[in-house]
């Protein structure tokens, strides 16, 4: 293994000078050079704010190339770059802030409007995302630093700034990387400490899975850098391999995707379910649905000429340059699932955590398994807590380089997130099949144990649920010993289709009882209630359902 990743980033920028590196979608580009620059300016206020190797960074903003500067700048520094989702409310944002002890905030201009400086009061600086102007220092040197950064780059590279001038710092395998919360919340925020070596590793399995991506790739960032899927493989890798990466500034509808997509034309693309599921409803469904259509997909020989041409169509949409599409995060839709892969597209659905930095197992599409997330990525273990893995669901328990060192400021976690032979216990439930393929049953926190013992898992059912018709999402809850399912339902959907509140219940109603026949006895549902908003969502869009435990 490469002993240093930062020693990496640094080969990247010499190589990739003259590379377009960051850019904001339809907005400003930056170059390796550009980037680079801007690091070593942001360096020199850190030593003139005294920051020292191992302090905490905070970075809080929007997708956008100065927020992959900032945590550049941190990382390539020997600070410890502390990403915060800037959805997060102001209050979970001034905890985390605290409870990483960070020395310096970069923040983005809306998560600001809400911010209040005396409540983190241990800052010595407050920096734009927007411009990297200061909104709030300490003491007075810093502030002359603000005043005469250019003179005193000047001065520090006095024959001009050359790839040859880089030099980052030299990190240690097991050190502390950055921190990643799990949650914004005080009762339920776990700082996750990511070691430099689970950093590389990840890089490193990118770079096996693509080895064709290089300085002439293109990949457009749609998820939270905050979060450890997008910054790993929409942003880091890349930075690692010269590739040019396009942050999408605003919220990642559908529609603007697909824009960007036919724009950018990426070499590779990262998603989770939800992005996925949305343009599968919104533009396959419909025309899978048409009478004609069901018809002639019935006929063996035109059933594979229509998925050919959908598949076709399909990858246009993409931009029709990608490699495959990975897709993790959370769990994915069974009948999407199954319909992309009856006609061959390009994707693959993976398995990580935040604790892994963040990949667990993968496989490539074309030798991917139907429901399954792959096998263990390289550097990685897996085993299952069972007495009989290939069958029998247990807890899905990891080892390897990607491993994290533990919770921040949080012993007990820690203790308790490991068994005693050292393996890191997910929280998961799965089987592995005789090939080594995992298969994931549910969290074992949301699983409920039936009337006789059995187990249910709440995820399977909800997949089935959020393929009926005016269903945009669900939930599977137990509420006095009965299966309740919370909906969300698609509303414009049911207005266009004449149906009120009451007509849309009574046809939930009856397509529930459909499903009922289709379910084990002990699986049934005994009742639904419609959800007037959609439910509260995790950075990586996976539903909090502690929320709505009875």
């Amino acid at each position: 293994m490469t002993a240093s990743l930062n020693k990496l980033l640094e080969s990247s920028f010499r190589k990739n000078w003259n590379c377009p590196a960051l850019s904001d979608y339809k907005g400003v580009t930056l170059y390796y050079r550009d980037v680079a620059r801007r690091i070593e300016k942001i360096h020199i206020v850190f030593e003139r704010c005294g920051v020292q190797k191992g302090d905490r960074v905070s970075i809080c903003g929007r997708n956008q190339a100065n927020w992959g500067v900032a945590f550049l700048a941190a990382l390539t520094y020997g600070a410890v770059p502390v990403p915060i989702l800037h959805e997060f409310k102001s209050s979970n944002v001034h905890h985390l802030v605290n409870h990483s002890e960070s020395r310096i905030l970069f923040v983005g201009d809306v998560v600001w409007e809400g911010l209040s400086q005396p409540e983190m009061p241990n800052l010595d600086a407050i920096i734009a995302l927007r411009d990297f102007s200061l909104l709030y220092a300490a003491n007075d040197q810093i502030l002359d630093t603000r005043d005469h950064l250019n003179e005193l780059f000047g001065k520090k590279y006095p024959r001009s700034f050359q790839p040859e001038s880089i030099n980052y710092y030299e990190d240690q395998p097991d050190e502390l990387a950055m921190i990643n919360y799990t949650s914004g919340t005080s009762g339920f925020s776990k700082g996750v400490m990511i070691p430099y070596r689970a950093l590389l590793s990840n890089v490193l399995f990118a770079m096996e899975v693509f080895p064709q991506l290089d300085n002439a790739s293109n990949v457009v960032s749609m998820l939270p850098t905050a979060h450890m899927y997008g910054m790993m493989f929409e942003f880091f890798f890349e930075m690692c391999i010269g590739a040019h990466v396009h942050f999408l500034t605003r919220l990642p509808t559908p529609k603007i995707i697909l824009e960007a997509f036919e724009s950018v034309k990426p070499d590779v693309i990262i998603s989770v379910p939800l992005v996925i599921e949305k343009i599968y409803k919104k533009k396959l469904v419909p025309i899978i649905n048409r009478k004609a259509l069901k018809h002639l997909l019935r006929l063996p020989v035109i059933d594979e000429v229509i998925h050919k041409r959908i598949n076709g169509e399909l990858e246009t949409a993409f931009g029709g340059r990608f490699a495959e599409v990975i897709i993790g995060g959370a769990a994915f839709n069974r009948e999407a699932e199954a319909f992309f892969k009856r006609i061959g597209f390009r994707f693959t659905v993976g398995y990580g955590m935040t604790e892994c930095a963040p990949i667990i197992t993968y496989a490539p599409w074309n030798e991917a398994r139907l429901y399954s997330c792959g096998r263990p990525a390289p550097r990685m273990q897996v085993r299952i807590d069972s007495n009989d893995p290939i069958n029998e669901a247990g807890e899905i328990q990891v080892k390897g380089d990607n491993v994290f060192l533990g919770y921040f400021k949080n012993e007990q976690a820690t203790n308790d997130a490991f068994t005693e032979d050292g393996w890191f216990r997910t929280g998961d439930l799965g089987v592995l099949d005789q090939d080594g393929f995992l298969y994931i049953r549910g969290r074992s926190k949301s699983m409920i144990l039936g009337p006789s013992g059995q187990n249910i898992y709440p995820e399977e059912i909800e997949s089935e649920i959020n393929n009926m018709p005016y269903v945009i999402e669900s939930l599977v809850i137990e509420d006095n010993g009965n299966l309740v399912a919370l909906i969300y339902p698609d509303m414009e959907m049911a207005e266009a289709d004449g149906l009120d509140r009451a007509k849309l219940q009574q046809k939930l109603q009856e397509s529930i009882v459909d499903l009922n026949k289709e379910l084990p006895n002990y699986c049934k549902l005994a009742n639904i209630e419609i959800f007037p908003e959609e439910f509260e969502k995790t950075p990586k869009k996976s539903i909090k359902r502690y929320l709505y435990q009875r």
